[in-house]
C-alpha cells in the first residue's frame, strides 16, 4: 500500500508541476527555443532542471519546486525590462549582432571572436536557401545565433520561368579549402586534387602562395572559384577547370 501511496503522490506532483512550468512558459512569452537571447535559455535550462526535483523527491515539499521556479520567472521579466530600457545592459547581457559577411567577403576575424567555423556559416547560409558566397552582400549573426542575409541586388526574387529565360542547371559550390585546410573529403566530390588547388593558386595569387593563406575556397561543377585569401578581399573566377 505504501508503494502504491508514494506512486500516487508522485503522479500528483508531477501533473501540478508540469501545470505550473506550462504556466510559467505561457507567460514568459512565444519564443521557440533557437530565438531565445543567451539569459533567457540560461533560464529556461535552470527551470527545466529544477522542475524535476520535486517531481521524484518525495521528502521535499512540492511548494519548495515551485517557489524558485516563479523566481526565475520574476528574474526573466526584470532581465527583459532592463535590456528593454538599456542598450548598454541588452549588450552587456546578449551580446551585439556581428557581421559575418561583407561586400569584401568573410571576416574571419569576427568569426574568431564568436567561436565559429566558416563551415557553420555555409550550414546557416544554406539553411536561408543561398548556396554561395556570390549570393551574399550581407551576413549578420544575430544575438540569437540566427545568422540573417541581405542578398546582392543582382540576386532576383522574378524566376527564369516567369522571364522565359533559359538558364543552366543550379550547381552547388563545394569547399575545398577551410581556414587554411584542404576538405580532403571533398575533394573527390569536387573532382580536383590538392595539386589542383596549388597549382591555382600559384598561377591566380603568386608563386609563393600556400594552401595555409587561404580563408575559404569554394568550386562548382561550372568552374566558378570563389576565393578569398587570409588577407585580402574576395574574388571570382570563371572556367578554372582549364588550369589543370
Amino acid at each position: 500500500m505504501a508503494h502504491t501511496s508514494d506512486m500516487l503522490t508522485i503522479i500528483i506532483r508531477s501533473i501540478i508541476i508540469y501545470i505550473v512550468v506550462l504556466f510559467l512558459f505561457r507567460i514568459m512569452g512565444k519564443r521557440q527555443l533557437g530565438q531565445m537571447q543567451p539569459f533567457e535559455l540560461v533560464l529556461t535550462l535552470i527551470i527545466a532542471d529544477l522542475a524535476t526535483i520535486p517531481m521524484a523527491e518525495i521528502g521535499v515539499p512540492v511548494l519548495h519546486g515551485i517557489i524558485p521556479l516563479f523566481t526565475l520567472v520574476v528574474l526573466h521579466f526584470v532581465l527583459t525590462f532592463l535590456c528593454r530600457v538599456s542598450t548598454k545592459f541588452s549588450m552587456l547581457v546578449s551580446g551585439k549582432p556581428v557581421i559575418v559577411i561583407n561586400p569584401k567577403g568573410i571576416d574571419y576575424k569576427a568569426l574568431k571572436k564568436l567561436n565559429i567555423s566558416i563551415e557553420d556559416v555555409f550550414e546557416a547560409m544554406r539553411g536561408l536557401g543561398y548556396f554561395s558566397l556570390d549570393q551574399v552582400e550581407y551576413a549578420i549573426m544575430e544575438t540569437n545565433g540566427k545568422l540573417s542575409i541581405l542578398a546582392k541586388s543582382n540576386v532576383s526574387p522574378v524566376t527564369n520561368e516567369n522571364l522565359k529565360i533559359d538558364v543552366a542547371p543550379a550547381v552547388i559550390p563545394i569547399s575545398i579549402v577551410s581556414e587554411g585546410k584542404v576538405m580532403k573529403a571533398n575533394l573527390q566530390e569536387a573532382q580536383v586534387s590538392e595539386d589542383f588547388i596549388l597549382d591555382f593558386l600559384h598561377k591566380k595569387i603568386g608563386v609563393k602562395t600556400k594552401i595555409k593563406d587561404v580563408l575559404v575556397m569554394t568550386i562548382d561543377k561550372n568552374g566558378l572559384v570563389y576565393l578569398q585569401m587570409m588577407k585580402g578581399e574576395s574574388q571570382t573566377f570563371e572556367n578554372v577547370r582549364e588550369v589543370a
